[in-house]
């Protein structure tokens, strides 16, 4: 589905230690249909999140049979935001800045999105937020730390913290970041394109499960990493240290119990994020919560609808109760 890029500038954005950056854009699309109360307020935004760019994706894969089923574009009004620090949006490569880019938190990202809505939308409480992967990170803080402003949370392959095996993963992003040897150089060069080639090749490997890998031969996997490479050969450098310097510090943890929000997580073991490890636990430490496993019964890497179809089932169960 094609979704129309629309700008919106916000005339200053304060980050968390006081710097100020002005005429601060924000990428957005929308799509579905809204509805309103009495005093004209939108009461059926969804706001989706998404993952690392990539192939393989839960949310992306299962979005066909999910809407086809759930009829859901006439029922819920989605916002899908460009998040701080990403391009489209106030970023280090849009700005310019560069390695001079404010360095930001997930508080500053919520916050980013929370005025934004505020200037652009006419919207008392969020309906729903959706998030994926490090997307799942921005819904998690936000039903964290301002739990009364939605009514539904739904996360696909997240986790509370970054740590263990992914802080060492986004370390060794960051020791190839920092080889870089003209990093603090304007424009374009060489080494800065090889070491993010290097960055999506670490990303490709934790992209997909390792019974789908393992299912195709040296030949079909380097045929689709050329195509993961595609979408992410224009992953700007700075836009993903700086991101991939706010993930190193999530941890929500010990808030987890301050979420109100009904809340479906749905994990597929992928080999970044672990479903007994990461996932099962957020069923007793977020109240009112539905933990499910995606089965692994994909046997390649592209999208069927026949692998979506049991938890598709349950996530429309799930959502059909928020329509209004």
């Amino acid at each position: 589905m094609y979704l129309e890029k629309n700008i919106h500038v916000m005339d200053s954005f304060e980050f968390e230690y006081g710097r100020v950056l002005e005429n601060v854009e924000v990428e957005y699309r929308v799509f579905g249909t809204p509805k309103y109360d009495e005093e004209g307020f939108i009461t059926n935004a969804v706001l989706f999140f998404s993952t690392f760019n990539g192939i393989y994706s839960f949310l992306r894969e299962s979005h066909q049979y999910i809407m086809s089923h759930g009829n859901f574009t006439d029922e819920f009004y989605f916002i899908v935001v460009s998040p701080l620090g990403t391009p489209g949006s106030c970023s280090p490569s849009s700005t310019g800045l560069n390695y001079e880019f404010p360095r930001y938190t997930y508080a500053d990202g919520i916050n980013f999105i929370r005025q934004f809505l505020a200037e652009k939308f006419k919207i008392r409480k969020i309906l729903g937020l959706v998030g994926e992967g490090i997307g799942g990170y921005i819904v998690l803080s936000w039903a964290c730390e301002f739990p009364d402003e939605m009514e539904f949370i739904f996360i696909v392959n997240s986790a509370a913290k970054v740590s263990g095996y992914r802080f060492i993963i986004s370390k060794v992003l960051e020791l190839i970041m920092d080889s870089t040897e003209d990093y603090y150089t304007d424009g374009y060069s060489i080494s800065k394109t090889k070491n993010m080639i290097a960055v999506n090749a670490l990303l490709f490997a934790h992209s997909s499960s390792k019974k789908i890998f393992n299912n195709l031969n040296n030949d079909e996997i380097t045929a689709i990493f050329e195509d993961f490479n595609d979408e992410c050969i224009f992953c700007d450098i700075y836009d993903f240290k700086f991101r991939n310097e706010c993930s190193m510090e999530y941890d929500v943890v010990d808030k987890l119990g301050n979420i109100k929000a009904k809340s479906l997580f749905v994990g597929t073991n992928d080999n970044y994020f672990n479903f007994e490890l990461d996932m099962l636990p957020f069923k007793e430490l977020v109240p009112n919560s539905i933990v499910i496993k995606q089965e692994d019964k994909k046997e390649n890497y592209y999208f069927e609808e026949k692998d979506y179809a049991p938890v598709g089932e349950d996530v429309i169960a799930f959502l059909e109760q928020f329509k209004k």
